[in-house]
């Protein structure tokens, strides 16, 4: 699968720098969906009755493409509410390592429940920092974000294995919004706890569906008196009463988790090999070239690997140019955030380097 214009039209029409705000609707699903409403139509509550295989479906796809069990695998609207439910069942006591300026989402919902807070600094000694916080605060857990939403600063993953062995305890509470979908990953063999993500990004689902991966372990930490959403559970969910089943209080929607169901098999049709090498390849050239003019800060430029995000120095001048040349990005923090999908080119990246000169 090459032509990556006819799966996603508006590639026809401009200039995609801007995954790391929202995917794109595929033909693959807009299919679907237009099947499935069209067989709600039809079928009112004989066509919900048939919800549970959906999203058994999804919790399989989800769970194969990342390496979790499909029990293990809770499906949420977004990476928000799921955590937030998860911070509400740990207890207040533990003390929690945040990064600095990390996407609020993370730090708001560990900040306003009262935990004891210390933070390590995003920049390029990203993992030092991290490493020396730990060393110095002894937190009982660490949440962050896999890749930072501002300028794309990500996460070693070796770092994280090697932390993890060397203390054991601590708990890894991940953010994978805006790195699920780039790359191969292996939860299962991952130094993380739990790995939560929206999918409206770089898996190109759509809104309103996300998903959370947990070890095993994680059950032992949720007893039915800690999550108070328990009560919530539909008596006829199959999992009513389980670990998942606190994290999905009321009733899921077939048309947005069939959507991430999809959106995955897409993924895998095009093959997450091929995806992973056109997104490194195109974010290394992307690196190199707007280094050489100066465009981004030391604490990028200075980094061993990156993602495919990238803040450019610009004002509000460069981005209305952007914008009148049919490039689509955005300004966040100081600069310009433009970010490479799999269905981006090289062309793409010319287009934005011609502007900028």
């Amino acid at each position: 699968m090459k032509n990556f214009k006819k799966q996603f039209p508006l590639l026809e029409q401009y200039t995609y720098l801007n995954a790391a705000a929202s995917g794109l609707l595929s033909e693959a699903l807009l299919d679907f969906r237009q099947e499935h409403d069209l067989d709600f139509l039809i079928g009112g509550s004989l066509f919900r009755e048939q919800r549970n295989e959906v999203f058994l479906l999804a919790r399989k796809a989800v769970g194969g493409l990342f390496g979790c069990a499909p029990n293990l695998v809770a499906l949420t609207p977004n990476f928000s509410l799921c955590f937030n439910l998860l911070m509400a069942g740990i207890d207040p006591s533990k003390k929690v390592l945040l990064l600095k300026n990390d996407y609020p989402a993370v730090n708001w919902t560990v900040t306003s429940r009262g935990f004891d807070v210390c933070y390590a600094e995003i920049n390029e000694d990203l993992e030092k920092n991290i490493a020396e916080a730990v060393a110095k605060e002894r937190p009982d857990i660490f949440a962050f974000s896999l890749v930072q939403y501002i300028d794309g600063i990500k996460m070693d993953q070796e770092f994280l294995k090697q932390l993890k062995s060397q203390y054991p305890a601590l708990l890894l509470f991940a953010d994978g919004t805006q790195y699920c979908g780039t790359e191969s990953f292996d939860f299962s063999t991952s130094a993380l706890d739990v790995l939560g993500a929206s999918a409206y990004k770089w898996l190109n689902a759509g809104y309103g569906n996300g998903f959370f991966l947990f070890k095993d372990h994680m059950q032992e930490l949720f007893t039915s008196e800690n999550l108070e959403v328990k009560e919530l559970q539909s008596r006829n969910k199959p999992y009513h009463g389980s670990f998942i089943g606190k994290f999905e209080p009321g009733h899921l929607d077939t048309l947005n988790f069939g959507s991430l169901k999809v959106a995955v098999d897409l993924i895998k049709q095009v093959g997450m090999e091929e995806i992973e090498t056109r997104i490194k390849d195109l974010s290394k050239l992307a690196k190199q070239k707007l280094s050489e003019k100066g465009m981004l800060e030391n604490s990028v430029v200075n980094r061993k690997q990156h993602s495919s995000i990238f803040n450019i120095k610009g004002d509000e001048k460069l981005f209305q140019k952007f914008s009148g040349s049919r490039i689509i990005c955005s300004q966040r923090g100081d600069g310009i955030r433009v970010s490479f999908n799999y269905f981006n080119t090289e062309a793409d990246l010319d287009q934005l380097l011609k502007q900028i000169n």
